[in-house]
């Protein structure tokens, strides 16, 4: 064996026995016919940096991958190269005798030559990237992660400790070849070859690092004095300075105090020493943690700014995410937090793992904002990925939020402004089967105020790990590529400046949040809690035989199946008798054993949470139910009838549940539904063609009117809040006395029909559905504040009533009309 390094052969094959006797690996890909070799021509491998434990690692796991071995000689011509390799990134060497630096290997001068001088010679270049401690699954203390994979070159010592700390955690990854004849298509001279070789493998190994690991950041006070160098936040510096009559100096202290306010401090070894503490954290929380269509991301994370947009229903969210991005191999984003959150210990800890914290108003801090936007526009054109939700806060009834404008509305302003690197907006998903605030939640349903975040609630909710909460789950839904969203909303938007867009940004904004909202709503994975939830709150006190409760998971599970919400919709696999044995376990439902069959019945104290999961895929079965409902008390009716109908009442719930089909798509969607539930028997055609619901007192008809039921709560909010506004007239309620009514007269039916439905108590559905009837200009305001509806309300009321029955369509009548005193 040739010596290497400067060191005996001898020495280097025993360096490579005590290496692997502590060394474990992950080869990715795991099938190297994956990397498309062609065997005809000679492959010649890359590391970026000259380590002699990268090559050691490399001399084995290519000989085990069965590929061309990166320890044989490299023969080229009448020249011949030790090794089948060569290093990016090789010290600057100085010769003694002339003092010039050798700025490349030889191996790799002879190659670029050897391919320039004959035209048909080429020569494939497999770049290797070695990452040691970036396989996170295997990590198994605080102190490994501190000396996992950065971009800081180690030193000798450091490097030795990452050996001793990591070496049973080594990512190898061989990546794609490069063809030098490709690449040198264009005429080069050497010089030129070389430059172009060279920086083309600097880029390909930033963006496998910035993929894995993320950007190099600069310290977090050098990140403060660029934003405060950049042009905007120079000039609200000056305006601040001028606007309330203090020196420049001082307006200038005062940028920087906001600035480190907001900015993060990234720590890779935090954050990997975070990871580490959340896997012990998982395991004693969740039964497990389910992952989908990671690949949406691995796809487009190497040449893209990603911003993800999660749902947010729990403070888990924060944590889940960033966790299973980094066991993906992927960067962790930076996670826009609410200043709330910026506690006592806490603060920093989230500071250090990635999040930078905003206020939740910018108002009457102009100066603030200013260097807020800055920042965001930082980290956007730095690369670094970005994590966001804009629904705001947390959804305590369970369904998708009406979309805030604020943060997503700088994003867009932020690429219109610059829009060299593609950005793309990642939706994601994310669902429980359990919520560890679930109490707190119907607390705040109740009308308590809502509990600030502190260090001392937080310790108090450590004792809650011990509890059970089934699992979690992510689903990556489809991505949005701003750039192609912009093109087909305003063609030509990147030819006009930052002031130019100032009118149709809004706008703009405004559509990608609606958009964002129905691709996370697609991407939603249905649990078995979920299915339950659907199934048993219509009757929540009453217990259910078995096969009864079985039948109906199945007729869910059919419409999912075979009338698919979208591609992304991540189905229930469990069967009726598998989701009834888990929610079992989950101290959900209790069985009621019975000779003649066992009986089920919600668990007391869980009830009343239990929609908070129903409404978690209410718009998956939306559909379905208005369908259901509205058969449910029509004698017969013909397929056209029943499209009329849905696509009247469609607008009225298309925004509030960010619903995915268009007024177009709706006839196909209906008779696709409606195929379903007649091959279900739980709608029969005559000979005439005609369709109506099974006979009373059969089970399919009970079953259809189960469906239907799913969707009740919010069609009754839906038709009582339409019917206020109907019956007052013009100009008689305010908005807030409007909400109260419809919250005192929806608590009303809650006595009544003794039901659990959030819809009922929830102050905020009914302003919800208000600022939805605002928008669409069917409802607007006086200078005193009071409401004009439009005449259109009266057909949307008309359009809602099919789906109402008769004696309920009563009820609520009956209250509208009386006297708005006697209601207060």
């Amino acid at each position: 064996m040739t010596p290497f390094f400067g060191v005996p052969g001898w020495a280097i094959h025993l360096a490579r026995r005590v290496l692997y006797f502590w060394v474990r690996t992950t080869v990715l890909p795991e099938r190297p016919e994956k990397l498309g070799l062609d065997p005809s021509k000679p492959v010649c491998y890359v590391l970026q940096h000259p380590h002699l434990s990268n090559l050691l690692v490399l001399f084995r796991e290519s000989r085990l991958a069965g590929l061309p071995s990166a320890e044989a000689p490299f023969r080229l011509g009448s020249d011949d190269f030790p090794r089948s390799v060569f290093f990016l990134n090789r010290k600057q060497i100085h010769s003694a005798e002339s003092g010039e630096p050798y700025a490349h290997s030889p191996l790799m001068t002879a190659v670029v030559n050897e391919t320039l001088a004959d035209t048909g010679f080429d020569v494939q270049v497999v770049p290797v990237v070695i990452l040691w401690g970036r396989n996170p699954g295997k990590q198994e203390s605080i102190l490994k992660a501190l000396f996992a994979e950065a971009w800081q070159q180690p030193g000798y010592l450091r490097r030795l400790v990452t050996i001793l700390l990591h070496g049973r955690n080594v990512l190898v990854r061989f990546n794609a070849p490069l063809s030098l004849h490709a690449l040198f298509r264009d005429g080069l001279d050497e010089t030129q070859a070389l430059h172009k070789l060279s920086r083309v493998l600097r880029e390909h190994f930033r963006r496998q690092r910035l993929m894995a690991i993320g950007p190099d950041l600069s310290h977090r006070h050098t990140q403060v004095g660029t934003l405060l160098d950049s042009a905007p936040v120079r000039s609200a510096i000056a305006a601040e300075a001028a606007e309330k009559h203090i020196p420049l100096d001082e307006a200038q202290l005062r940028a920087r105090d906001f600035a480190l306010e907001i900015a993060s401090d990234y720590s890779y070894g935090v954050l990997r020493a975070l990871e580490l503490s959340l896997a012990w954290f998982w395991k004693r929380l969740y039964d497990g943690i389910e992952l989908h269509n990671t690949d949406v991301v691995a796809r487009i994370a190497p040449n893209h700014g990603i911003v993800y947009i999660p749902t947010h229903r729990s403070h888990i969210d924060y944590l889940l995410l960033s966790y299973f991005l980094h066991r993906q191999g992927l960067a962790p984003p930076h996670i826009a937090a609410g200043a709330n959150l910026n506690i006592p210990l806490i603060g920093p800890l989230l500071r250090r793992a990635g999040a930078f914290f905003m206020r939740r108003s910018f108002r009457g801090e102009p100066l603030y904002a200013a260097v807020f936007h800055e920042y965001l526009h930082l980290m956007l054109t730095r690369g670094f990925p970005i994590e966001y939700f804009i629904e705001g806060g947390r959804s305590r009834n369970g369904r998708m939020l009406t979309p805030r404008a604020g943060i997503l509305g700088m994003t867009i302003r932020s690429f219109i402004r610059e829009h060299s690197r593609p950005l793309v907006f990642v939706p994601v998903y994310i669902g429980y089967e359990k919520l560890v605030e679930g109490q707190s939640y119907l607390r705040e349903m109740a009308g308590k105020p809502k509990q600030s975040e502190s260090l001392w609630s937080l310790l108090k909710s450590l004792r809650r790990i011990k509890r059970i909460f089934g699992k979690a789950y992510v689903n990556f839904g489809e991505p949005l590529a701003l750039a192609d969203f912009l093109d087909a909303y305003r063609p030509g938007w990147s030819n006009e400046t930052a002031t130019d867009s100032d009118d149709w940004a809004r706008e703009a904004t405004h559509i990608t949040a609606t958009e964002l909202a129905r691709r996370m709503n697609e991407a939603a994975v249905i649990n078995p809690v979920n299915l339950i939830a659907l199934v048993l709150l219509p009757t929540p006190v009453l217990p259910t035989d078995e096969q009864s409760l079985g039948r109906l998971l199945e007729h869910f599970q059919s419409l999912i199946a075979d009338a698919p919400y979208s591609r992304a919709t991540v189905p229930c696999t469990l069967d009726a008798e598998q989701i009834v044995a888990y929610v079992e376990r989950l101290g959900i439902v209790e069985r009621i054993s019975h000779p003649q069959g066992d009986l089920i019945r919600l668990v007391e104290d869980e009830s009343p949470l239990l929609a908070y999961f129903s409404n978690n895929v209410l718009h998956l079965f939306t559909l379905p139910a208005l369908i259901a409902c509205l058969m449910s008390h029509s004698k017969s009716l013909g397929m056209q009838q029943i499209i009329d109908a849905v696509t009247g009442i469609y607008g009225l719930l298309e925004k509030e549940l960010f619903l995915r089909w268009t007024i177009d798509e709706i006839p196909a969607a209906t008779e696709t539904v409606i195929g379903v539930l007649l091959k279900r028997s739980l709608l029969l055609r005559d000979e005439a063609g005609q369709l109506a619901a099974p006979d009373q007192g059969t089970r399919e008809c009970a079953e259809l009117r189960a469906i239907g039921e799913t969707i009740r709560p919010l069609l009754d909010c839906n038709f009582l809040t339409l019917s206020l506004l109907q019956q007052g007239g013009s100009g008689r309620r305010t908005r807030r006395s409007l909400e109260n009514d419809c919250h005192r007269l929806a608590r009303r039916l809650i006595l009544r029909y003794e039901t659990n439905a959030p819809e009922y108590s929830n102050k905020t559905g009914f302003s919800t559905l208000i600022d939805q009837l605002v928008d669409a200009n069917l409802l607007r305001e006086d200078e005193a504040g009071h409401l004009l509806p439009d005449r259109h309300i009266a057909t949307l009321l008309a359009h809602a009533m099919p789906f109402i029955p008769p004696e309920t369509r009563q009820v609520i009548e009956g209250m509208a009309c009386a006297d708005p005193e006697v209601l207060r």
